[in-house]
């Protein structure tokens, strides 16, 4: 009896998911017209940067807010020349993952004292909650975009029931005039609509991917049940501008975008499956239409990916490489986004150790990389050609 009733619910859950996702398929929005990519063309004293040449320079931890005890999913963000800060640095903070009192908090990097400011939360879930009418339960993943009139937006995972298989992602734009650290505030424009279940298990993680138009491409990927990519398509002044499914299969998440031409796009991805590979999905008509690529030949352990275009044929990959665990972060550079090459062991601890979730961003003639270190802190590395800071 106990058999046939467990059988009995599991059918109508399975009758159930599969009747969301005929729903779903009626409803889905039709493929976003092509765009182009803007192509990564990093320079220094004039002379174009390779991958094979870069060294790290530096590499340090970064401060946390008083009182936390858990940190997470850092994003990068360079900041305007004119800045006395070279990089603004987001991630979650508080007492725990998916924790109440978690926060988005931020630092920055200032240029005069070459030092990482003390961090501030920018973000609570009641504040954000009570202007949109609406309550969140949990703050997750946040990612930095600068639009073309230089003001900072924020995607941030957020929740109000449910896990992160509930999660929305939320529109955040700058509101105030400064940028420095301890002015740096924002507002809520809206949950990003992504899908007619309450706009909801949609999750971002990896920086966008700048366009000619002065838009965007925000990577996300949906979490409920069948795990697949998704790219969001953002106007100039970072508006919703529609969305586009880039995979078939079900056990990929987390895309992270590189460009191998204005029309030409991969995403590389983590992969939920037992003894998973480095997945790929690529566009060749500007993000109108995305084909699945077989695996790459890199391990990925159910781990977070961050790729990183420098120009034509230089492109790094910041990943765990082994079978299973996070012990061990590494980067890898490639000439077309497929074949990758292991450059450097960025940390490597023992069997329990866990170095995830990197990111990458280019910055006063150096590349910078962020990641968790243990679920608690976060450590940053700068490389730059040749080893010359």
């Amino acid at each position: 009896m106990l058999f046939s009733s467990f059988t009995a619910r599991a059918g109508l859950a399975a009758a159930l998911v599969a009747g969301l996702w005929a729903v779903d398929a009626h409803v889905r929005p039709a493929p976003m017209p092509p765009a182009q990519a803007l192509m990564p063309a990093i320079s220094v004293q004039g002379q174009p940067v390779e991958a094979a040449k870069l060294q790290r320079v530096a590499m340090g931890d970064v401060p946390m807010p008083p009182g936390t005890t858990a940190a997470h999913a850092s994003s990068l963000l360079p900041m305007p020349a004119g800045s006395p800060s070279t990089l603004s640095l987001f991630w979650f903070s508080g007492e725990r993952e998916s924790g109440p009192l978690v926060q988005i908090a931020v630092t920055q990097w200032d240029r005069a004292n070459a030092r990482w400011r003390e961090p501030r939360f920018v973000v609570n879930r009641h504040t954000m909650g009570d202007v949109l009418g609406h309550g969140l339960r949990r703050l997750g993943n946040p990612v930095a975009w600068m639009d073309g009139q230089g003001r900072v937006h924020l995607f941030v995972v957020a929740t109000g029931w449910g896990g992160w298989a509930a999660s929305r992602v939320l529109h955040l734009r700058q509101s105030s005039a400064s940028q420095d650290l301890n002015d740096l505030a924002f507002e809520p424009v809206r949950v990003l609509p992504l899908s007619w279940l309450w706009n909801t298990s949609f999750l971002a993680r990896n920086a966008v991917m700048p366009l000619q138009d002065g838009g965007a491409v925000l990577p996300v990927h949906f979490e409920l049940g069948l795990k697949y990519p998704s790219a969001v398509r953002l106007d100039a002044n970072g508006e919703f501008a529609g969305l586009t499914r880039m995979s078939q299969l079900a056990y990929q998440l987390q895309p992270s975008l590189l460009a191998r031409s204005p029309s030409e796009w991969i995403a590389l991805m983590r992969d939920e499956r037992h003894n998973g590979k480095v997945t790929a999905v690529r566009t060749e008509d500007g993000g109108a239409h995305w084909q699945d690529l077989p695996d790459l030949a890199l391990g990925n352990p159910d781990s977070a990916v961050a790729a990183f275009g420098l120009g034509p044929q230089q492109m790094l990959l910041a990943h765990n490489p082994t079978p299973e665990g996070r012990a061990k972060l590494e980067l890898s550079r490639s000439q077309d986004g497929l074949q990758w090459t292991p450059q450097q062991t960025l940390r490597q601890g023992g069997e329990e150790a866990e170095f995830s979730y990197p990111a990458m961003a280019w910055a006063d003639d150096a590349l910078w990389i962020a990641y968790t270190v243990d679920r608690a802190t976060l450590s940053w590395q700068r490389f730059a050609v040749g080893g010359k800071p």
